[in-house]
């Protein structure tokens, strides 16, 4: 039998609710491999083997008496260190959040508990989720598992190079400018960014967040397979009352024609020869598919949409957060603070409410635009996978990152929802592409994604270089 480790989310669950495996097999299986190889990478910043196979167990006794575990019966995914996770800390990445000991499970988690899955460890981020890479003063850096010299992303970076590296099948991650897109495509894997309301999120632990913040958030699936984003965003997205944002519509909407948009450059922004190609590959895939695909030479302004996200990012709180990056003197989140300083200067004290009055006007230009084109082919990022700390490269860094970045920042504004497909590599670069759809209608985007799949190299798990 091929190792358990390297099996989809949907395959390991088929075989523990059909009693070929058990799920304590599966869950000592996948210890194994964290232990062999994430020393390596440094994904997986706290795990407990004791209650991994206490929660196999109990999958099993289900089992045994004849109950149904749940669609994740015994699949081992991982949960990122800003999602409280009851007995554990929420870091956050800081040395601020230590102590900081959840005394309940965010719902995402609850609800991927309930449907058998196991909680093999806590993954790494950068301190407060505010890079597109990874690393922090509490938990070290994480290594890319495909090439240790290129980021891993972030801020999801860790449990991006979890999966990847088939520590566990499906990483619960968060995206409030790219956290699940970047590290997804940075780690040649799928990530799937749903729409603003769509999953339920809360922390108990901590105070309500801003405004901003909180109409931009949203959490979702990495994975190997788009057919193990779906099964996790499916149990990701039950219901929970503790989340006031959470819209319960179903999760696959009215039929639309197999119509996609291609737009190589939006808003007129620059992209690597890499990146160009893999879009007219993803392109040639969806037209064998059957897809009817139309080549545009912009779509709504993503300046505007990147310039609303900034302004509810940062006139939203971030005073504070400045406060709290000096006291915790990580340097990846100063490098941040430097680089967005005169950004956050320049905001008058209504800047966030114009923003929210602008946020409607540009969804209406993106609903106008989506009721024409059901889904759009874009780029992830202008740029292949970033040089591991390239933003605490001086300014010019900084900013070569933030610019490259343009449309991981641009559709949270709008709630919109959004995958990253990889693709392919360029050596051992990994290399993908991004799609948009209108929101709540995340099925387009994993329809499309799965088309793009299919036609193109499997992802698969990888030893560490």
């Amino acid at each position: 039998m091929t190792e358990l480790w390297r099996m989809s989310a949907s395959e390991l669950a088929a075989l523990v609710r059909s009693r070929d495996v058990s799920a304590r097999e599966v869950a000592e299986d996948a210890l194994r491999r964290l232990d062999a190889v994430n020393p390596r990478i440094n994904a997986i910043v706290e795990c407990r083997p004791e209650a991994v196979l206490r929660q196999a167990d109990q999958v099993d006794t289900a089992l045994l008496r004849g109950d149904d575990p749940g669609p994740l019966a015994g699949v081992p995914v991982t949960v990122k260190i800003n999602t409280d996770v009851e007995g554990y800390a929420t870091t956050n990445g800081t040395r601020l959040q230590e102590q900081l000991i959840a005394q309940s499970n965010s719902p995402a988690v609850d609800n991927l508990l309930r449907a058998g899955a196991l909680m093999l460890g806590r993954t790494n981020s950068p301190t407060f989720a505010l890079r597109w890479f990874t690393s922090n003063l509490v938990h070290g850096r994480t290594l890319n598992p495909r090439d240790p010299s290129l980021t891993p992303g972030g801020s999801s970076g860790g449990g991006a190079a979890a999966v990847a590296a088939g520590i566990g099948s499906i990483a619960l991650g968060t995206d409030i400018g790219g956290s699940l897109r970047h590290p997804a495509y940075a780690c040649g894997i799928h990530g799937l960014r749903p729409s603003f309301g769509r999953v339920p999120a809360y922390n108990a632990s901590s105070p309500e967040r801003g405004i901003g913040p909180q109409l931009m958030s949203a959490t979702g699936p990495m994975a190997r397979t788009i057919q193990d984003l779906a099964l996790g965003l499916t149990v990701m997205s039950a219901d929970d009352p503790r989340d006031p944002w959470y819209v319960p519509l179903p999760l696959t909407g009215p039929p639309v024609p197999r119509l996609a948009a291609l737009c190589l450059r939006p808003g007129g922004m620059p992209i690597a020869a890499e990146v160009e190609a893999a879009l007219w590959d993803a392109r040639d895939r969806l037209v064998d598919a059957g897809w009817r695909v139309e080549e545009i030479h912009d779509t709504p302004s993503v300046h505007e949409a990147a310039e609303i996200q900034e302004h509810l990012w940062l006139g939203d709180g971030f005073a504070s957060l400045i406060a709290a990056v000096e006291r915790d003197g990580d340097p990846g989140a100063l490098a941040v603070v430097d680089g967005v300083r005169d950004r956050v200067a320049a905001l008058t004290p209504d800047a966030v409410t114009k923003a929210l009055v602008r946020r409607a006007t540009a969804a209406r230009e993106w609903q106008g635009f989506f009721a024409r084109y059901p889904i759009l082919l874009v780029p992830v990022s202008a740029e292949l996978p970033f040089p591991d700390g390239l933003d605490m490269q001086g300014r010019e860094g900084f900013q070569r990152v933030w610019d490259a970045q343009l449309l991981l920042r641009a559709f949270p504004a709008l709630g919109l929802p959004g995958l990253s497909v990889a693709t392919g590599s360029v050596g051992s670069t990994p290399v993908g592409v991004q799609i948009v759809a209108a929101r709540f209608r995340e099925d387009l985007c994993l329809r499309a994604g799965a088309d793009i799949e299919t036609r193109g190299p499997s992802v698969v798990a990888v030893d560490p270089t």
